[in-house]
């Protein structure tokens, strides 16, 4: 029908003529209420979200020359971390002097793994990337899924 025809007859009715099929030839149009429309939409968009589970990542930051009290406050940090269902990126920056000896980078990251190995589970470790030493520790829950 004409697209006058069709305007007509929704403001008749007290409705909104809205386009449901532009690709169509000819384009597709219904008689319908655009702010319930629009509303519902809104609604369902809503819904959606409310139902997506995003999981966050926590970082704790370690040196490779850590002293002892300082390992343990950051490693009582990511063990909280992960308890309430977090992952945690364990990064060892290194300065200057630092980088000639990426091994004990890499001691620090394996004492994280055996404090947090109860509750968590590795799931990246990647060498060295520039400066830094990166590991991605998952909670044991998570992990296994």
């Amino acid at each position: 029908m004409p697209i006058e025809e069709a305007r007509a007859r929704a403001d008749e009715v007290g409705l909104d003529l809205v386009e449901v099929g532009p690709e169509a030839d000819p384009p597709v149009v219904r008689i319908l209420d655009w702010g319930k429309l629009k509303y519902e939409q809104e609604k369902k968009a809503r819904e959606s979200r409310k139902k997506q589970h995003t999981i966050d990542v926590k970082e704790v930051k370690y040196r490779p020359n850590i002293e002892e009290h300082d390992f343990e406050i950051k490693t009582k940090r990511a063990r909280r971390f992960l308890t309430s269902g977090k992952k945690v990126k364990v990064t060892i920056f290194f300065r200057y002097r630092q980088l000639r000896r990426p091994e004990l980078g890499d001691e620090v990251l394996n004492r994280v793994v055996e404090e947090t190995k109860d509750i968590a589970a590795v799931e990246s470790r990647s060498g060295m990337d520039g400066r830094r030493l990166v590991m991605v520790l998952a909670p044991l829950d998570t992990a296994a899924r």
